[in-house]
């Protein structure tokens, strides 16, 4: 049988366990706990005891996680009643474009502050182009410049996961440790966050970043030329150690701080919210797994393959994700963060196992609000291939 660690959960969440309030303090009914009071309520406890429901949601995250070949984690936490349900989940995985969450946090915890106006324009040139997916790069190739909004740039960081819009914010809220410094104010504790996206993917790749390698094909041309065991060994040693590493528990209650009102004011809380649930990368991910009637706020992140095998051969992919907030057709909210490390099935069996853990979720909240228990063992359903 799975344990649930709740208070483990509270020390990796938050920091220290001296932030914990002891048990006779959570019966206070002289003001409304706030999200991160109620995840410390529930760890206050090693032993407390899990409900049939809790159960049951445990089983299905164990099965799923090890019905994946590869490096899995997820999790899932259910804020009405302050539980977190997790397998491997406190384990830190290759975020990367999920990493652009906190990117636009610390934004719009600038904006907050006055520190920031969002309306602001900055100018995109060939020397602020990123590597990878940049829908902006079109547009600079085209006109020579590109001009928008921070509140844009946000806006495609997000929904078009655009390298480029998300550098420009970077840049804007002062660099990779102005954001790490927001992180550690909010209270979490296993999020890293990386050097931004040039330095970061060429590491990965074993290469030391050129701007040159925003420009066409180039940064995987140059990639081809990497001796195959110096870029093992630089791929190995991010999966092993990420430096955009975090856990799934931690990402899950972060949403769910961020969903609650806690982190931003209630103007960028909605707005976060808003771009979240405009997001239009993994359509098959955790949103192809919604019920009827269900929706989702989400973000992915997908990282660098390692194609340096034969034709046709699985290759090793570090990081593939999504993390989201799911909405019941009742209002009930629940966060999930599905993260895969490490993996060679191919992506149709990774996108089936992110349905089963949304069909899971669904199951337990038909449980738990007396609609009737599930009509299948949500995990079997899922025609998960390349079982270890």
């Amino acid at each position: 049988m799975r344990t649930l660690i709740p208070a483990l959960f509270c020390l990796l969440a938050f920091g220290a366990l001296a932030g914990c309030r002891p048990s006779d303090e959570a019966d206070d009914t002289s003001g409304v706990p706030s999200v991160g009071e109620r995840i410390e309520q529930a760890a206050e406890d090693l032993t407390v005891e899990r409900s049939a429901q809790e159960e049951w949601l445990d089983d299905q995250l164990f099965a799923l996680g090890t019905g994946l070949k590869g490096k899995v984690g997820i999790a899932v936490y259910d804020p009405a009643r302050g539980r977190m349900m997790h397998f491997k989940g406190t384990q830190l995985y290759p975020q990367q474009s999920v990493s652009k969450l906190w990117v636009a946090l610390s934004a719009l915890d600038m904006a907050d502050a006055g520190r920031l106006d969002l309306s602001e324009t900055a100018t995109v040139r060939n020397g602020d182009l990123a590597v990878f997916h940049s829908p902006i790069r079109q547009s600079v190739a085209a006109q020579g410049s590109f001009t928008t909004s921070y509140a844009d740039f946000i806006s495609r960081a997000l929904t078009q996961s655009d390298n480029t819009a998300n550098d420009m914010v970077l840049r804007r809220v002062g660099g990779s440790d102005a954001v790490r410094r927001v992180l550690a104010r909010k209270g979490f504790a296993d999020i890293r966050f990386g050097p931004g996206e040039r330095l970061m993917q060429s590491a990965i790749a074993g290469l030391e970043w050129r701007q040159s390698y925003a420009l066409g094909d180039t940064f995987f041309e140059v990639r081809k030329t990497v001796p195959h065991d110096v870029r093992t060994a630089a791929f190995d040693a991010y999966v092993d150690d990420p430096v955009d590493g975090a856990s799934p528990v931690a990402i899950a209650s972060a949403l769910a701080r961020l969903e609650s009102g806690e982190l931003l004011s209630d103007t960028s809380t909605a707005r976060f919210l808003g771009w979240l649930g405009e997001v239009r990368s993994g359509p098959n991910r955790l949103k192809g797994g919604l019920p009827e009637g269900w929706s989702i706020a989400h973000k992915t992140g997908t990282g660098q393959v390692l194609d340096i095998v034969e034709p046709g051969q699985p290759a090793d992919q570090a990081g593939y994700n999504d993390v989201g907030i799911l909405t019941a057709p009742d209002g009930s909210v629940y966060t999930v963060a599905v993260m895969i490390g490490r993996t060679q099935v191919p992506i149709p069996v990774r996108m089936d196992m992110m349905h089963g853990v949304v069909r899971a979720v669904a199951g337990y909240h038909e449980m738990v609000t007396g609609a009737g228990a599930p009509a299948e063992e949500t995990a079997q359903q899922s025609n998960i291939a390349g079982k270890p």
